[in-house]
């Protein structure tokens, strides 16, 4: 079977959506830097809509900062792939025609530098997870020991990380009298354009003082927040999709209707009318960041590791228990004290939302997925959460037990037996704390002494610690959905 590719375009079934804009003459106004299934899913559909109203400055770009995995897919489809939006028994197909192809930084670096420092670029976004800034999770200072940090250091040239690809095209354009592209961070962790920001001005400051001064003054990097469910495509969803288009694509990704992007209106130069394609442009993100953060990924993530462990492959199947649903509604309970909801944000009905988007079988999302990198994303998810619900005095029994599933869910074994592999950066250092420890108290202490997780004023709060104990030693003892039952008449 021949892959997806322009020349199929007009073969496609007619209920499925293309572009109808030419595709020859759209320029590259955005370089995606940490290209996958979410940035396609989400960033570029915007981008997509603008190139629909005519504007035909932005084409995408996308590069991989490691695997050539993604290039492999879209490159030989001339950019394109299949959007699937699922809903119950619905599905929507959108053939996305913004991607100008994909770059592989190792393979090339200075290719890429080349391209963003391009005088038609404009926008910079990027997903590359909270590890890719290579920030101290402590301080939040650039990791100067990184050995890719400091071979960027030593050779701007030819870098290797996020912000050392953003230094060497910024000074490239510097030099060349460009402004600077607007960098827009789509990563799911607050203050993300302060963080990328502050990675990138430190390094340029140690290569150049004044880049960074010139960065500093004249660049953008505005804050965010992205929300759209992605779950991760499976060999069997392209499968079916090949059966239904009659051509193959490789680089299909699937999402749930429901999308979501708010971003600082903040930028250094020129950028699509956002606003026309449904983005939203606030002074203030955080608002809306801590809500989704605390109620939907908060919950995403007790979720994931309450249910993988119960043997809870999906989350809908994890939240048609009515055991687990009530740890999520009581979680919200919990969650919605420590937010200041912005003007349009009715939380009520963001929860029952929620709620729906969580129960759209059609997604077929992993609890495994999301359970994924816990180490990295527990702070912004629950942690921050717990801190302001200690500071007023409350309870925090939903949010604890979340925390004390993700340290159950170290052991890498769950309830059934069943063995599994921890993917975390952290894994082995979890591993051999747990190692040493033979009481489940003494499992407890010695995953609080995780600074990169826990804060020393929180791992040394007596409230806290008693809480994560007590919910520990139950998950161990009666198991997830047992412990979780308790909250059935609260």
């Amino acid at each position: 079977m021949s892959r997806l590719n322009d020349a199929a375009l007009s073969r496609l079934p007619a209920e499925v959506a293309r572009p109808g804009y030419d595709r020859a003459a759209v320029k590259t106004g955005v370089v995606h830097l940490g290209i996958g299934a979410f940035h396609r899913a989400h960033q570029a559909v915007v981008f997509d809509d603008a190139l629909a109203s005519g504007d035909l400055r932005w084409g995408v770009l996308g590069a991989s900062l490691r695997s050539p995995s993604v290039a492999e897919q879209l490159n030989p489809q001339d950019g394109l792939y299949t959007l699937v939006m699922r809903d119950g028994a619905e599905e929507r197909l959108r053939i996305i025609g913004a991607g100008k192809g994909v770059m592989v930084g190792p393979q090339d670096p200075a290719a890429l530098v080349a391209s963003m420092a391009d005088a038609d670029v404009h926008i910079v976004t990027l997903t590359v997870t909270e590890k890719g800034y290579r920030l101290d999770p402590a301080t939040g200072d650039l990791m100067l020991d990184d050995p890719e940090v400091a071979a960027d250091l030593a050779d701007i040239a030819s870098p290797r990380t996020a912000p050392g690809f953003i230094v060497a095209a910024l000074k490239v354009r510097k030099e060349r009298g460009l402004k600077p592209f607007t960098v827009i961070s789509c990563d799911n962790l607050p203050h993300n354009g302060k963080r990328i920001r502050a990675g990138v001005l430190e390094m340029a400051r140690r290569i150049e003082p004044e880049l960074a001064d010139w960065i500093a003054a004249e660049g953008a990097f505005p804050q965010t927040m992205i929300d759209r469910i992605v779950p991760a495509t499976i060999p069997d969803d392209i499968d079916r999709l090949a059966v239904r288009l009659d051509v193959r694509d490789e680089g299909m990704v699937k999402a749930e209707p429901f999308t979501q992007w708010v971003i600082q209106n903040r930028f250094a130069g020129e950028r699509p009318d956002f606003a026309a394609f449904g983005v939203q442009l606030t002074e203030r993100v955080e608002p809306w960041e801590d809500a989704k953060l605390r109620l939907l990924n908060g919950a995403h993530s007790a979720l994931s590791y309450l249910g993988a462990l119960s043997g809870h492959a999906h989350v809908h199947e994890a939240v048609a228990n009515p055991a687990l649903r009530a740890v999520v509604m009581r979680l919200w309970d919990e969650a919605q004290t420590t937010l200041s909801p912005p003007p349009g944000l009715d939380i009520a009905a963001y929860r029952t939302a929620l709620m729906a988007r969580f129960d759209n079988a059609a997604l077929m999302h992993r609890t495994y997925q999301i359970a994924m990198d816990g180490s990295q994303k527990l702070p912004q998810r629950l942690l921050h959460t717990i801190e302001a619900r200690l500071a007023a005095g409350e309870t925090i029994d939903a949010m604890a037990l979340g925390v004390a599933a993700w340290m159950r869910w170290q052991d890498g074994v769950n309830e059934a037996g069943t063995a599994f592999v921890v993917q975390d950066p952290l894994a082995a250092e979890t591993a051999r704390l747990l190692a040493g420890a033979d009481t489940d108290e003494a499992k407890v202490n010695a995953l609080l002494s995780l600074s990169a997780v826990f804060s020393p004023t929180l791992a040394a709060d007596a409230r806290f610690g008693s809480a994560i104990t007590a919910a520990y030693v139950e998950l161990r003892r009666d198991g997830s959905v047992r412990t979780s039952g308790k909250f059935l008449s609260a």
